[in-house]
């Protein structure tokens, strides 16, 4: 049987604390996804004609995969945290821009010069990828995320 020894420890608060700030970051991305939806639920017949309509199935399957995926990328933030034995919220910011400059930078050049996607979109993609990376790691910082020894 597999062990998960090897998985570095986080505080369970700091874990629960990054999956709502990630959340609700990745959910004001998202907003107007869930515009359409409640649009659709004001025209709808009944609940149940809504609960049946593919709106419904997007928002929360977009929904429950932001939540997931919040959660998953606030432990890895936060064992790297760790792992790298960040204390100040300058090291903080660091790392949080070496992640964004890791996942996000390289998508937004491509956005940018090759799909000719508008600035202000990336511009809004961006502001919300800080804040996801470098936003999330000071938080973290600021709350803490080694477990207790005791």
């Amino acid at each position: 049987m597999a062990s998960i020894n090897y998985l570095p420890p986080v505080k369970p608060s700091a874990i629960a604390l990054g999956t709502l700030y990630t959340h609700a970051t990745s959910l004001a991305v998202m907003t107007p996804l869930f515009g359409e939806t409640y649009h659709k639920v004001k025209t709808s017949n009944s609940k149940e004609e809504f609960l049946r309509s593919k709106e419904a199935a997007s928002a929360a399957t977009a929904y429950g995969s932001s939540l997931i995926g919040s959660a998953i990328q606030t432990y890895g933030v936060a064992a790297l945290l760790n792992a790298a034995g960040t204390l100040t919220y300058k090291g903080a910011a660091y790392m949080g821009g070496l992640i964004f400059a890791a996942t996000t930078v390289p998508s937004l050049v491509t956005q940018l010069f090759q799909e000719k996607r508008p600035v202000d979109f990336l511009a809004v993609k961006a502001t919300a990828a800080m804040l996801e990376t470098v936003g999330l790691s000071v938080l973290l910082t600021w709350w803490g995320t080694r477990p207790s020894p005791y």
